[in-house]
């Protein structure tokens, strides 16, 4: 049995796909042939699927689907229908049924599924779903059994319980896809030591996609996947988990486990951080163990404001953290999620102001919260009355306002240019990436996807985090 899997991600720097780096293991392990089809390194993608269908005839078409949209304000650029695209033109080559997966689909199942008229869908972990999916597809074809799986019946979407399953064991033989073109193209190599998140931020999609309960790698394991990736000369990663420090006690278990095995010396790694909990021992581990940048999930450094995010740190929190980081010489990055509900000019100054006063290498002043179907922040707005007369509300599209497609919320209380003021309460200050002016015809922020300045420091050989190949970029 052959299972063809597409990448269709097709933002740039290109990220490698990881999750079908593990579903064409744990297929393999099981028997079943995986193909992959990378839309991310060609130029040409539509070619590509007609070549492939006009030559072969998989029993199943296997879509990942990273990233619903590009999640910044103003760009808002919606990936959905170029999916959709994707799978009209895999439909008029082929008759093989196609099941859509990954963290964007499972944010919105229904939705997507609906929309691209796909035949299936996984809503969490596709290393044993996918599995199960194609063994019932060539069996008794009892779907009820395949955990997290959607599917068109008579018209209507029936649904599964999500597939996360409380064992997370995932292949470490990292070899599916070409992993060191995408090195050398996007600069760093994601890695997970978990799945699920626990925490409650109101604005957060991690939980409807991978769960809320933390499932936890063995950190031997995480060792020897670095180890195979290591032997295809990559050697700098990016912890791909919500938040690498919660639970404190595994991060430094991993942390251990890579000191064990010498990689301090060997590569550096960049992770994802929450604020608390975090110490000194912590921080040590990390530096020993290769760790060269935390992106710190910081918020604000309001008060009012990180109680309205359900946020469990302070700003003193914020402020001793980065004092380990300098300490340690960890580079620090502190991404703010400025015009929340709330979020007043007096606010913004406060938060400002200690930002610059700790001084963290750089910090990202992002502006706008995009807003998901079943968050706390969907819930939040709709109690503010009318959606199509909510004044913080802001959209690219026409029609009725639909949290399926981009959409963000922007404090009216900021004012009509909040871009703007925020831009004039940072001044000079090149530790901030600013947001993009009212006044630009495109997005000139930290966003990441096609941004030309970032695209040529890594076509000239920089290597890391993006946040801190671009801060490096301006030194």
């Amino acid at each position: 049995m052959t299972v063809l899997l597409i990448n269709t991600n097709q933002m740039q720097p290109p990220i490698a796909p990881i999750g079908l780096d593990y579903i064409a293991g744990s297929l393999q392990a099981s028997g079943i042939q995986a193909e992959v089809l990378d839309l991310c390194l060609t130029d040409k993608p539509n070619e590509i699927l007609k070549s492939y269908f006009a030559n072969n005839n998989p029993e199943l078409v296997a879509m990942t689907f990273r990233n619903i949209d590009d999640c910044f304000w103003p760009s808002a650029q919606w990936f959905v229908p170029q999916l959709n695209n994707f799978i009209e033109k895999i439909r008029i080559a082929s008759n093989s049924p196609i099941v859509i997966g990954g963290i964007g689909f499972s944010i919105l199942p229904k939705q997507i599924l609906q929309y691209t008229g796909a035949d299936y869908g996984i809503r969490g972990d596709g290393e044993q779903a996918l599995v199960q999916l194609a063994q019932q597809l060539r069996g008794s074809c009892e779907l009820e059994k395949v955990p997290g799986l959607l599917w068109q019946e008579q018209g209507q979407i029936r649904e599964n319980k999500p597939s996360w399953p409380d064992e997370l064991k995932l292949p470490v033989n990292r070899d599916a896809i070409d992993n060191k073109t995408y090195f050398q193209r996007g600069g760093q190599i994601g890695l997970e030591t978990k799945r699920g998140c626990n925490r409650k931020c109101i604005y957060c999609a991690d939980p409807l996609a991978k769960g809320n309960k933390l499932r936890l790698r063995k950190p031997e394991d995480i060792a020897d996947e670095v180890e195979c990736l290591l032997n295809q000369s990559i050697n700098v990663f990016h912890l791909c988990d919500a938040e690498f420090n919660i639970p404190i006690s595994h991060a430094k278990a991993v942390c251990q486990e890579f000191i064990r095995h010498g990689f301090g010396e060997k590569i550096k790694w960049y992770t994802y951080m929450a604020v608390t909990p975090f110490d000194e021992e912590l921080i040590k581990l990390m530096k020993k163990a290769g760790c060269s940048g935390i992106d710190f999930t910081g918020d604000s450094a309001s008060t009012l404001m990180l109680q309205t995010y359900r946020q469990p740190h302070v700003k003193e929190d914020l402020a001793r953290a980065v004092g380990l980081c300098k300490e340690n010489k960890i580079k620090i990055m502190v991404d703010l999620l400025l015009g929340s509900p709330g979020e007043t000019k007096e606010i913004l100054a406060e938060t400002i102001g200690f930002m610059k006063q700790i001084g963290p290498d750089c910090i990202g002043a992002g502006l706008g919260v995009r807003i998901y179907p079943q968050t706390q922040m969907e819930h939040i707005v709709k109690k503010e009355g009318t959606l199509e007369n909510n004044p913080s509300l802001k959209r690219k599209y026409d029609g009725s306002v639909d949290f399926f497609k981009p959409t963000f919320y922007i404090s009216h209380l900021l004012g009509e240019k909040p871009a703007e003021l925020i831009s004039n309460l940072i001044g000079s200050d090149e530790r901030f990436f600013k947001p993009t002016p009212e006044s630009a015809r495109q997005a000139t922020d930290h966003n990441y996807n096609d941004n030309t300045e970032l695209l040529k420091a890594i076509e000239s050989g920089a290597r890391g985090a993006y946040w801190d190949i671009l801060s490096s970029g301006r030194k």
